[in-house]
C-alpha cells in the first residue's frame, strides 16, 4: 500500500491501470494535479523489475510534471504514462494502439507524448485511437521529437549554472560527463560540441555509446566509471535516482545539470550537493524544453520559433532559482519547488 500513501501525501488525483494480455500491454497512467490545466506528460516504455517499482516511478514522474509545467509558466497539470515492456524487443503497433485506447478512456484529463523508449512513430500509432496525444511527426502536423527541445533547454540551464560556478556562461573547454546518451542527451551533446565542450559519455547500450563516439572531443567510459570521471559538469541523462548517498561522494564536478527526471534519490541529496559547493540544476527546471515544445503543439498552428524562444527562457528561470537559493539560504531544489508551488497555489486561489 506504499503507493496509496504516497499518492495521498503528494496530492495525486488519479492512478489508472490498463491490461490487455492479447496485445502484451500492462500500463499505468498517473494524474497528479490539474489545477493549471490538463495533465500532460510523456509515456515511458520500460521493463521495471516489479509492478511496485513501475507504480512508484509513474507517480513520482507525474508529480514532477506538475512542477515542471508550473515552473515553466505553462497552463498544464502533471501526468505520466508507463507501459511495462522492453521498447527494444517488445514494442508493437498493436501495443501502442491498445495504450491509445487507454489514454482515450480518460477523456482528455491526460495528454501524452514521448518519453524514454517511445518515439514519434509510437505517437502516430497512439493517435489512431485518441486525439489526446502530442509530439507527433512533422509530416502529420506535429512538432516532432520533443527531445530536441529538451536538449536545448538543458543546455540553457547548464549555461546559467556555469555562470554561477565560474563567472561566465561559456562552456568552451569544460568537460561534461554525460550519463546516458538517448534522444535528449544527443540533442544536448550537439549544443555542447558547438560550444566547444569536451564530452565523457557512458551508456548501458553499446549502440548509443557508439553514436557518442562519433562526436568530436568525446571519450567513452563504462557505465559505472562515469561517476569518477574528472569533469566540470556531471549531466545525468538516463533514468532517475542515480545521484544518491553512495554516488555523490564520487563526483568531481562543480555543476550537476542533466536531462533525466528525478535525478536525486532523496531530498537530502540536494543538501549534500550544496554542502559540497556543487551547483545543482533541478531536473524539472532544466529539462522543461520538451513539455514547452509540445504545449505549443496544443495551441495550433505550431510555431517552432515560439517554442525555441520559450525554451531559451530556461536560462533566466534557472538564474532566478539560483538567486532565490542564495538569498534564502536554501537548496536550488527547494527554491524550484517553492516557485512551482506558489504558481499552483495562486491558480487554485483564483479558482476559489
Amino acid at each position: 500500500m506504499e503507493f496509496i500513501e504516497y499518492m495521498q501525501a503528494s496530492g495525486h488525483e488519479e492512478l489508472a491501470v490498463w491490461t490487455d494480455p492479447a496485445n502484451g500491454v500492462k500500463a499505468f497512467i498517473a494524474i497528479h494535479d490539474r489545477t493549471l490545466g490538463p495533465a500532460l506528460g510523456g509515456t515511458r516504455i520500460w521493463p521495471h523489475a516489479t509492478d511496485e517499482d513501475a507504480l512508484m516511478d509513474v507517480l513520482r514522474l507525474s508529480r514532477a510534471m506538475t512542477y515542471k509545467s508550473a515552473a515553466a509558466g505553462l497552463p498544464l497539470g502533471g501526468g505520466k504514462g508507463l507501459i511495462s515492456a522492453d521498447a527494444r524487443t517488445q514494442k508493437t503497433e498493436a501495443m501502442l494502439r491498445s495504450y491509445g485506447r487507454f489514454v482515450d478512456s480518460l477523456g482528455g484529463r491526460y495528454v501524452t507524448t514521448e518519453d524514454v523508449g517511445a518515439n514519434a512513430q509510437d505517437m502516430e500509432w497512439i493517435a489512431k485511437e485518441t486525439a489526446h496525444v502530442v509530439g507527433r511527426s512533422e509530416e502529420q502536423g506535429g512538432s516532432g521529437n520533443p527531445a530536441v527541445m529538451t536538449g536545448l533547454g538543458v543546455f540553457q540551464a547548464m549555461r546559467a549554472c556555469a555562470e554561477a560556478a565560474w563567472g561566465s556562461d561559456s562552456l568552451a573547454g569544460k568537460r561534461v560527463a554525460m550519463q546516458g546518451f538517448g534522444n535528449a542527451a544527443s540533442s544536448l551533446a550537439a549544443h555542447l560540441v558547438d560550444a566547444g565542450a569536451e564530452l565523457i559519455v557512458a551508456d548501458i547500450h553499446d549502440d548509443a555509446a557508439a553514436r557518442a563516439a562519433q562526436l568530436p572531443r568525446a571519450t567513452i567510459v563504462p557505465p559505472d566509471a562515469i561517476y569518477d570521471a574528472p569533469c566540470d559538469v556531471f549531466a545525468p541523462c538516463a533514468l532517475g535516482g542515480t545521484l544518491n548517498e553512495r554516488t555523490l561522494p564520487r563526483l568531481t564536478c562543480s555543476v550537476v545539470c542533466g536531462a533525466a527526471n528525478n535525478q536525486l534519490a532523496s531530498p537530502g541529496d540536494a543538501r549534500r550537493l550544496r554542502e559540497r559547493g556543487i551547483v545543482y540544476a533541478p531536473d524539472f527546471i532544466a529539462n522543461a524544453g520538451g513539455v514547452i515544445n509540445v504545449y505549443h503543439e496544443l495551441e495550433p498552428p505550431y510555431s517552432r520559433e515560439a517554442a525555441r524562444a520559450k525554451t531559451a527562457g530556461i536560462y533566466d528561470t534557472m538564474r532566478r532559482i539560483l538567486d532565490m537559493a542564495d538569498s534564502e539560504g536554501v537548496t536550488t531544489a527547494e527554491a524550484a519547488n517553492r516557485l512551482a508551488e506558489e504558481r499552483v497555489a495562486a491558480a487554485r486561489a483564483a479558482r476559489g
